[in-house]
């Protein structure tokens, strides 16, 4: 693959990557950003280098940052010398990451039974789907427990 190649398969992947992120609640700017520093081969970016990057205004960019900073998705470093500061991906712990995971497959699977609950047939089609919803995401999470005890030994 040519190197022009793979570094256009790159900006559509950071738009992909954007896209599914506003769809997990973000903001369109941020998701994109956070695309930009998963995806490129350049793993720190000063803010100027973003706003390049990224085509948007600083404001953009500002607002983007501090979202994602507030998320725990980026970090910023700086260096003895020098003023500025460099964006990166957060270097989370795996731990943190399952967590995060699981507390959300935890809720849905709250809700699951929360609406079986309130079902008044318990066989119909819509409450069979959502008992085998529920199933799923238990035995998910018991996976991820297994998972996390056997990093731990």
């Amino acid at each position: 693959m040519k190197e022009s190649e793979r570094i256009e398969m790159q900006k559509e992947l950071i738009e992909y990557i954007g896209r599914y992120l506003e769809k997990q609640g973000y903001q369109p700017v941020a998701g994109r950003v956070l695309g930009l520093l998963m995806v490129m081969d350049k793993e720190e970016y000063t803010f100027d280098e973003i706003i390049l990057a990224m085509k948007i205004s600083k404001s953009s960019a500002s607002a983007a940052l501090k979202n994602l900073e507030l998320r725990g998705a980026i970090e910023y470093i700086t260096y003895t010398g020098d003023r500025k500061r460099y964006f990166r991906i957060s270097f989370s712990d795996i731990n943190i990451v399952i967590e995060g995971i699981e507390r959300k497959i935890k809720a849905y699977a709250d809700i699951m039974d929360r609406v079986i609950s309130l079902k008044k047939n318990p066989n119909s089609k819509n409450s069979i789907l959502l008992k085998n919803i529920s199933g799923g995401t238990k035995f998910f999470l018991s996976q991820l427990e297994d998972f996390r005890n056997k990093n731990h030994k």
